[in-house]
C-alpha cells in the first residue's frame, strides 16, 4: 500500500503545471509524523480538518443571516463546502494541487466567531482591534483544537488559511485560489439567500453586471471561474480578466449596500454583539467557568482575556444564545 502514496506524488510530477506546489516540497509540520502509506500530507490535512470539532461547529454558525430558521439559508459550513468545490474546479482547470487547495478551503473559516462578522467586530471591541477571523482560524488549528494540542497541519495549509482574505497573499498559487474562491462563493450565495429572504430580487442587480456576469447563480459562478482559469493558464499567478474582475468588484460593492448594510438583514447584529461582549466579560471575571480546553494555558501562555476570547469565538450561534440565557436571563418561578 505504501506504493500508493508514491504513485500519487509521481502523478503530481508528471501531470501538474510547473507552477503547482508539489506535495513532496512541503515544509512539513511543526511536529514530524510518520508518512501515511496511502495518503499524501495534504490529504491527511484535509481529513484532520473534516474530523475536527471546529469543522462540525460551522453548521451552526452564521454566514449572513443570524441563526436563520429556514433550512435552506447558508451557514458557515455550507459556505465552506461551496468554497471548496469552486476552488477545486479552478485548481483542476489550472493543473494545480487540488489536495492542497481542498485542505485550505475546508479550514479557512474554522476560527469564525458566532454571528458572523458581527461577532468578529464584538471581539475587536472587547478584546483586541487586531482580532480577525483568519488569524483566529490559525489559532484554532495550532492552539485550540484537539484539547489544545492543535491539528499539526502542514506549513502550506496554515499559510493559505491565514492569508485567505485581506491584503496578504498566500505563498502558493493554491492558497491564492482559495482567496478568489471564497469571494466568488459568498458574492453569489449571498445574492441567493438575500433573494430567498425577500431583501433582494434578481431585478435589483444592475443590468450591466448581469450582462457581463450572467443572470443566474450558476452562470455568474461559471463566468468568474472561467475568467480565472483563462487569465491564469500557464502563468505563475492567479488573476481574472479585467472585465470580469471589474464587474465582480462592482457586484460586491452593490451587495455591501443592498445586503450587508441592509437594516432588515442586519437588524439583530447590535444585540448579537452585545450578547458576545457580555459573555466575554463574564468569563474574564469567572475564568473557572470556562471548559478546560480554553483555560489550560491561563497564567502561563495566555491572559484570561485571550482565553475568554477563544472560548466565546468558538461558540456556535445557538450555544452563545443558550449560555447567555442561562447566565443572564432569570427563569420564571413555577412552584412545585
Amino acid at each position: 500500500m505504501e506504493d500508493m502514496r508514491y504513485m500519487i506524488m509521481e502523478r503530481e510530477r508528471r501531470f501538474f503545471s510547473p507552477y503547482a506546489f508539489l506535495t513532496e516540497n512541503t515544509r512539513g509540520r511543526e511536529i514530524p509524523i510518520e508518512p501515511s502509506s496511502i495518503r499524501t500530507e495534504y490529504q491527511r490535512d484535509r481529513d484532520r480538518i473534516v474530523h475536527s470539532q471546529s469543522f462540525r461547529r460551522l453548521m451552526h454558525k452564521t454566514q449572513v443571516f443570524l441563526a436563520p430558521v429556514g433550512a435552506h439559508y447558508r451557514t458557515r459550513l455550507t459556505h465552506t463546502l461551496e468554497v471548496s468545490q469552486i476552488a477545486r474546479t479552478i485548481a483542476r482547470g489550472l493543473s494545480l494541487n487540488e489536495d492542497l487547495v481542498e485542505a485550505i478551503a475546508l479550514g479557512h473559516d474554522l476560527g469564525h466567531t458566532p454571528f458572523g462578522h458581527a461577532g468578529e467586530e464584538a471581539m475587536q471591541e472587547c478584546f483586541s482591534p487586531d482580532f480577525t477571523h483568519y488569524k483566529q482560524s490559525l489559532r484554532v488549528i495550532e492552539k485550540i483544537e484537539n484539547n489544545g494540542a492543535g491539528l499539526n497541519l502542514t506549513w502550506e495549509v496554515r499559510d493559505g488559511i491565514v492569508n485567505h482574505t485581506g491584503k496578504c497573499m498566500a505563498s502558493t498559487l493554491e492558497g491564492v485560489i482559495v482567496k478568489y474562491a471564497d469571494r466568488i462563493a459568498y458574492i453569489n450565495h449571498d445574492i441567493d439567500d438575500a433573494c430567498a429572504a425577500g431583501i433582494l430580487s434578481a431585478e435589483d442587480i444592475p443590468a450591466d453586471l448581469i450582462k457581463v456576469l450572467g443572470k443566474t447563480h450558476g452562470q455568474r459562478i461559471d463566468t468568474m471561474v472561467m475568467s480565472l482559469v483563462n487569465a491564469s493558464k500557464d502563468r505563475p499567478m492567479i488573476t481574472m480578466t479585467d472585465e470580469i474582475q471589474s464587474a465582480t468588484d462592482k457586484l460586491r460593492a452593490f451587495l455591501f449596500e443592498a445586503v450587508y448594510k441592509n437594516p432588515i438583514a442586519k437588524g439583530e447584529e447590535n444585540k448579537a454583539k452585545e450578547l458576545l461582549m457580555q459573555l466575554f466579560h463574564y468569563y474574564v471575571n469567572h475564568p473557572e467557568a470556562m471548559p478546560d480546553t480554553y483555560k489550560t494555558r491561563l497564567g502561563t501562555e495566555d491572559t484570561v482575556e485571550r482565553c475568554a476570547c477563544d472560548y466565546v469565538s468558538c461558540m456556535t450561534d445557538r450555544a452563545a444564545i443558550e449560555i447567555y440565557r442561562k447566565l443572564f436571563v432569570p427563569e420564571v418561578w413555577r412552584g412545585r
